[in-house]
């Protein structure tokens, strides 16, 4: 089972790579390798743009020291980043990050939660009590891509 712990400042470069990672080779089977350079061009970070996942409650996964995946949630319940490496795809990885992000945002009392999903993601959100809103089109760097605008309510 894999350690999680808080994001820090330090995680940047390392949460970069598992972005690219998980999009170039997690999400081959979904989208063309033009649209998934487009969407992850490069492993490395944007220094010129601040760090966002600083400002949101943002949970790593590691595995030996390495970091495998990262969820992070902003303060209004909007699932912003939640991506894991190939290597622990469907190990539990992704459940230990999404149990504590969710975990911090009720303690916060969050209780609208909000995600604009890729279409592979869906199965993941869907067994944990997500429905689907909505699908909508996404436009980044020249592309289209069809997502799924989920929603969960805490009773």
């Amino acid at each position: 089972m894999p350690h999680i712990r808080p994001y820090t400042a330090q995680d940047r470069a390392a949460a970069e790579l598992v972005f690219y990672r998980a999009v170039r080779e997690g999400t081959a089977a979904h989208y063309p390798e033009a649209e998934r350079a487009a969407w992850a061009p490069t492993p490395d970070p944007d220094h010129s743009r601040p760090d966002k996942l600083l400002s949101q409650w943002c949970y790593v996964a590691e595995e030996d020291g390495q970091m495998t995946g990262f969820f992070s949630m902003d303060q209004t319940g909007y699932l912003d980043m939640a991506f894991v490496i190939p290597e622990v795809m469907g190990n539990g990885t992704a459940a230990a990050l999404y149990d504590t992000v969710m975990a911090r945002a009720k303690q916060a009392g969050v209780k609208h939660f909000t995600v604009r999903a890729a279409v592979q993601s869906q199965r993941f959100l869907s067994r944990r009590g997500w429905v689907l809103d909505r699908m909508a089109e996404f436009t980044e760097n020249g592309f289209t891509y069809t997502t799924a605008l989920m929603s969960l309510d805490l009773k």
